[in-house]
């Protein structure tokens, strides 16, 4: 004899049946509409700006030689002097100006050095820096130089120690205006996408500021500076 079925259990099982179907439904379309609202595009965005720089470094290097310590000072003395003045007749300030401590070389000391037939036993080098921020008055007194040489000053040292070194120190006044140029042009890429793919551009999802760097323009003009940052955005999309 077969058991009559409950109705009661029948209508549970159906409305439990049909309460998963409109739940699996329903996560269905949740997750289509989260992966569509994911679409995105990630772009570029690159700023550029050129200045001249405002703090420049120049070492002036200087060497005399002898064969008595005491003459190989007073002549290196005389030479900074020299230098000095020079400087000075320039209108470079004093506190611009600074001397390095004399370097002194021993030849005679110097074993295996294969210079035993030296014309001159003391070798002794100075170093004068000027750190001002007028550049473009530095730059025209370089050109001077020659004079020292006129003057009897025996310029030493080779490019890399003698190269003027140029800064640029006024970074975070143009940071503010480089970010926002980065950022429009990185919007520019995006719309552009987007138009091409029939799609809507939508607001930002991420965005990172890269690193400024500082390079020279060009190896001839160290003093004018390349100023460069890349910000990266990624933008949703929607149809």
């Amino acid at each position: 004899m077969k058991e009559k079925k409950d109705p009661g259990f029948i209508v549970i099982g159906v409305s439990i049946f049909l309460g998963l179907v409109a739940l699996g439904y329903f996560l269905s379309s949740a997750a289509i509409s989260v992966k569509e609202y994911e679409r995105s595009v990630t772009v570029k965005g690159l700023a550029e700006q050129e200045h001249v720089a405002d703090i420049v470094i120049w070492p002036i290097q200087f060497t005399e030689a002898g064969n008595t310590l005491d003459g190989t000072y007073t002549a290196l003395d005389n030479s900074a002097e020299l230098v000095r003045s020079f400087l000075e007749e320039r209108e470079i300030q004093l506190d611009e100006i600074t001397f390095s401590t004399p370097f002194l070389t021993d030849k005679s000391a110097q074993r295996y050095s294969g210079m035993e037939n030296f014309d001159f036993r003391f070798v002794a080098t100075q170093t004068a820096t000027v750190y001002s921020e007028n550049v473009q008055q530095i730059r025209q007194i370089m050109s001077e130089l020659v004079d020292l040489g006129k003057q009897g000053v025996t310029l030493s040292g080779d490019e890399y120690q003698v190269r003027p070194e140029y800064l640029f120190t006024r970074l975070n006044e143009i940071k503010p205006e480089m970010i926002e140029q980065a950022t429009n042009e990185a919007r520019k890429a995006a719309q552009k996408f987007a138009e091409d793919s029939n799609s809507r551009l939508g607001k930002i999802k991420t965005a990172s500021q890269g690193q400024f760097s500082i390079s020279d323009r060009d190896n001839n003009n160290p003093h004018i500076k390349n100023v460069r940052v890349v910000s990266t955005i990624v933008y949703y999309l929607s149809d």
